[in-house]
């Protein structure tokens, strides 16, 4: 049964992966074995994420490939760099991603047009690219990091609501293309996960109560809560789950 998850061998690109979530999906994908691209635009901070999972894993198992996700022939650079220099990509987790918090009545459109480009955009660009070079192979899987925002709305996060929202039908546009092809497109939503982006809100004893109240688990989920099903999708083991866009929530999308 561990075959099913053992990930040795594939490379996989995990975007906006130099700190936060990110960071910890890339590593949970190491650790089944798959030899891991991490990515960012801030080349130094990149770097430093590169040298860190380094020295944890054996040499050849990390790269690092700089480029804007909201760029699309910066995309097919990099995916054709991957290809050329790491190997066949197998793996895409779509994870970058940005928030912008004002009214809607205050949104500027230049802020709501850059959220839905590194939020929403960058996947179908990225997405893109990789799909090119697995669709020939016949295999590859592709994960978009979702948000209960998929579903939910708050206020003043109008773009990141549409954005999120957009991502899980394009989950599903992915699929009703390239499904046929042996790929597998299926996104993640977590719920409020405590991370160091995270942490003034935990502080924040008004909106920490509310989460609590809100969440049937009673709890904050840690990016460990992700790093399981996200190794799931990436395996064989998820081979005919397609098009799915799962919810690791502690329950919190299920109540009213």
């Amino acid at each position: 049964m561990s075959g099913l998850f053992d990930l040795t061998g594939r490379v996989a690109l995990v975007t906006g992966s130099s700190r936060g979530i990110g960071s910890a999906l890339a590593r949970a994908l190491a650790d089944a074995g798959a030899t891991v691209v991490l990515n960012g635009v801030n080349t130094e901070r990149l770097k430093a994420a590169e040298t860190a999972f380094a020295a944890d894993y054996p040499p050849g198992r990390i790269a690092s490939c700089a480029f804007d996700v909201t760029d699309g022939d910066a995309a097919e650079r990099s995916i054709a760099w991957i290809e050329e220099n790491v190997g066949p990509l197998e793996i895409l987790v779509n994870n970058a991603g940005i928030q912008h918090r004002v009214p809607m009545l205050e949104l500027d459109v230049v802020d709501w047009e850059r959220v839905l480009a590194t939020d929403l955009t960058s996947a179908f660009l990225v997405g893109r690219a990789a799909a090119r070079r697995m669709i020939p192979r016949g295999r590859g899987k592709i994960i978009n990091i979702c948000s209960v925002q998929t579903d939910l709305a708050r206020p003043t996060i109008a773009p990141y609501v549409a954005a999120k929202g957009g991502l899980r039908n394009l989950t599903r546009a992915m699929t009703a293309e390239w499904a046929a092809d042996g790929l597998q497109i299926n996104g993640i939503a977590p719920g409020y996960i405590h991370t160091e982006m995270t942490q003034n809100l935990v502080d924040d004893a008004a909106f920490n109560s509310w989460i609590l109240g809100r969440t049937p688990a009673h709890r904050w989920g840690t990016v460990q809560d992700l790093a399981g099903p996200v190794v799931w999708l990436a395996s064989d083991g998820s081979a005919f789950v397609n098009g799915q866009t799962i919810f690791i929530d502690g329950g919190m999308t299920v109540v009213v």
